[in-house]
């Protein structure tokens, strides 16, 4: 038989690494045995694959457990200081990052508030700038830093890092990729890549990859701050659309006669279940009450506040039946405010669920966002480890930026 091209060879063996490295980033330590079970690879093949991971620092080798006498099996595990990613979610008040490490584990985060009005494209370079030296301060030594993610609430055009349109940001087809990038090669020299990715496909990414819909194939995950999004995953991959678009789900129009959206269109979902509108119609103003409040107090004799969950309640069904419909998916994960707004508002949201299609609703799950430093968060660090995923050996010898406390 002959001898496969060297370039072939080289192929298949960062497919096997890539395989491996990424089973490992998302579901934990698994023994040899395992990864010949999930790869189909022989076990010689799969002990060289985890000798070259050992090899770039990626993971590491160490006595499992075992239920029968004798000496337990080695469990391969990775390891969360050996490369590192930036992560950051711009939101509409405030700006969250955080310093992640392989295999999902955060390590640091920090958070600063700003204004609605006025904040535009150079507040936030220089913010995420002055924020990354900070969590990159005490990296353990040896580190590497091979990504960094950015989610935004809009429409982001990826390859660019473009933002078409961020409406609750008051951003219109505005450069964020071009000027975030050279900004941190000015400050730090030889970065690596910076992606830029709408804060709802980010969220999908991440419940989908280890959080509450891991294992569904088909999910929706639908983000709640002061707007609504949306990221669907169609047979374990993210529906990005012609654009890279897909998902805007809050702009899906439920009442044309309703209010104005700052979209520029009327009754679009975010405007019925949006946060501000949430705290209005439970009788209460978004400029002097939080929904935290709100929820706390819930007084079911209170009959504002009883109405304004009702109305909610349906709103937000009426926009999940209307998914449920279109995309038959397994679960629907719900995040920000809109989590913490189901366990007041599951019976609304299930009578209008039960309009739905009946084989479409059949079996599909509503179940709130689980990741704990937020499913955009996370996301945004999953598409910082990309490059680091695909090719993990080449990643690992090229980079240029070793942190070191």
């Amino acid at each position: 038989m002959p001898t496969p091209p060297a370039d072939k060879h080289d192929q298949v063996r960062r497919n096997n690494l890539s395989r491996i490295l990424r089973h490992l980033h998302a579901n934990g330590p698994a023994s040899r045995s395992d990864l010949v079970g999930l790869t189909g690879l022989n076990r010689s093949t799969v002990g060289a694959i985890v000798t070259d991971l050992v090899d770039a620092g990626l993971v590491e080798e160490r006595a499992g457990t075992t239920s029968t006498v004798g000496r337990p099996s080695l469990v391969v595990a990775p390891v969360a200081t050996s490369a590192v990613v930036l992560s950051f979610e711009l939101r509409v008040e405030k700006l969250i990052g955080s310093l992640i490490g392989l295999g999902g584990t955060v390590l640091k985060t920090r958070e600063h508030p700003h204004m609605r009005a006025g904040y535009g494209v150079g507040i936030a370079v220089e913010q995420i700038v002055q924020m990354s030296i900070d969590l990159l301060d005490q990296v353990p030594e040896g580190s590497a830093w091979v990504g960094t993610g950015v989610s935004i609430p809009g429409s982001v055009e990826n390859a660019s890092g473009r933002v078409r349109l961020a409406p609750n940001l008051g951003w219109e087809d505005v450069p964020l990729g071009e000027p975030l990038m050279r900004a941190m090669s000015t400050q730090f020299g030889d970065p690596p890549m910076v992606t830029i990715r709408n804060d709802s496909d980010l969220g999908a990414i991440s419940e989908h990859l280890r959080g509450a819909a891991a294992g569904a194939r088909n999910m929706i995950y639908i983000s709640g701050e002061i707007g609504v999004g949306g990221g669907v995953v169609v047979d374990n991959r993210l529906l990005d659309g012609v654009g890279g678009y897909a998902g805007e789900v809050g702009h899906m129009v439920i009442d044309p006669n309703g209010p104005e959206c700052r979209c520029g269109s009327n009754g679009c979902w975010e405007t019925l279940i949006g946060l501000d509108s949430v705290i209005r119609a439970t009788g209460n103003d978004p400029e002097t009450c939080q929904l935290s409040d709100i929820l706390d107090r819930a007084d079911p004799a209170q009959p504002v506040a009883q109405q304004g969950f009702e109305t909610i309640g349906r709103s937000i069904g009426i926009g999940i039946s209307n998914l449920v419909n279109i995309f038959n998916p397994e679960a629907v994960v719900l995040g920000g405010h809109l989590s913490e707004l189901l366990p007041f508002v599951e019976q609304p949201v299930s009578a209008m669920l039960a309009r739905a299609l009946p084989a479409s609703r059949s079996g599909v799950r509503i179940v709130p966002a689980s990741i704990e430093i937020g499913s955009s968060l996370m996301g945004a660090a999953e598409s910082g480890f990309e490059g680091l995923l695909a090719d993990p050996v080449a990643v690992m010898n090229s980079s240029s930026v070793l942190i070191a406390s």
